[in-house]
């Protein structure tokens, strides 16, 4: 956990709120949201010592998401904020530190709404192309580089996805490749399908660095030889950064690949399968997707009354 929980050491209502906060990391399997609740719940901490450690109920929960709004923050951060602090409630009356119904009372509390769409930044398809040419194909690390950009665009993993990938993975199915058992959030597991280029990138990756088991991406020293077992998330999102424009990050190929399966007429619920999430309307968000009413799918029906 990069950030200490327990910043009050006297044994007290204080220091056992704090030690629920490292049950709450401890259950999560995410290294990317042990980080996001870790400095949410650190955040909380502190406002809650400033404010002389008030009993732990929806009215203080309430006034902590308040004070977030006044301060600017976005309905995005507040709401994965209070996420956090509803998890950290369930915990405290798992472990009898408070009563069910006051946890039930704090699970109740209203996330902030979003005003609108954020549709964040992807890449053209001009620009994805031109960001999968820029590795060097005659180095190690081009041809690796390749790969991981080709599994982000391809195939729309998340950068932890890419990092935890496997040549097991990797199988054969109703005659295509695709990547089978992918674990996403909440460990919800997915089958993603591969284009063939992506796996070819892999393919030549592969057969240059020998490797035939374990994760496919490594690190490699300056002179291009394996150094490790695995790259880290950090190191696929330092790649990405490496080559895409200014301001394109890790989970913007992601996105991009949402933007241009969506482009090409994929349908939604197959974008929905790919990606993993939990419902077509998460999917609909993600893309920015709004009903069209002069061409509405009623058009397309073929039928005359």
């Amino acid at each position: 956990m990069e950030t200490a929980l327990v910043v009050n050491t006297e044994r007290g209502h204080f220091y056992t709120l704090a030690l629920d906060c490292l049950v709450v990391l401890d259950s999560l399997t995410s290294p990317a949201s042990k980080k996001a609740y870790s400095r949410a719940l650190k955040d909380f901490l502190d406002w809650y010592q400033e404010k002389g450690q008030p009993t732990f109920c929806k009215a203080v929960v309430q006034r902590y998401a308040a004070e977030l709004a006044e301060q600017g923050r976005s309905p995005q951060n507040i709401n994965q904020r209070l996420s956090a602090i509803r998890k950290l409630a369930g915990e405290a009356a798992d472990l009898g530190h408070i009563p069910l119904d006051v946890a039930n009372g704090i699970s109740r509390v209203k996330g902030i709404r979003q005003e609108g769409i954020r549709t964040g930044n992807w890449l053209t398809r001009e620009q994805a192309q031109d960001l999968l040419d820029k590795p060097d194909g005659s180095a190690m690390k081009g041809l690796r580089d390749k790969a991981i950009l080709a599994v982000l665009l391809g195939c729309g993993l998340r950068r932890n996805e890419a990092a935890h990938l496997t040549v097991d993975h990797i199988q054969q199915r109703d005659s295509r490749w695709v990547i089978v058992d992918m674990v996403g959030k909440r460990n919800r597991k997915r089958t993603v399908p591969m284009p063939a280029w992506a796996k070819n990138a892999i393919d030549v990756w592969t057969e240059k660095a020998g490797i035939s088991s374990g994760r496919i991406f490594r690190s490699l020293n300056k002179g291009g030889r394996l150094t490790g077992d695995r790259l880290t998330d950090q190191a696929i999102a330092d790649v990405v950064k490496e080559y895409a424009p200014k301001g394109i990050a890790a989970h913007d190929l992601r996105r991009s690949f949402a933007k241009l399966a969506h482009k090409g007429l994929a349908g939604l619920e197959q974008i929905q399968l790919s990606l993993g999430h939990s419902s077509i309307q998460t999917t609909e968000r993600y893309l920015g997707v709004s009903q069209d009413l002069t061409d509405a799918p009623c058009d397309h029906l073929g039928l005359k009354g």
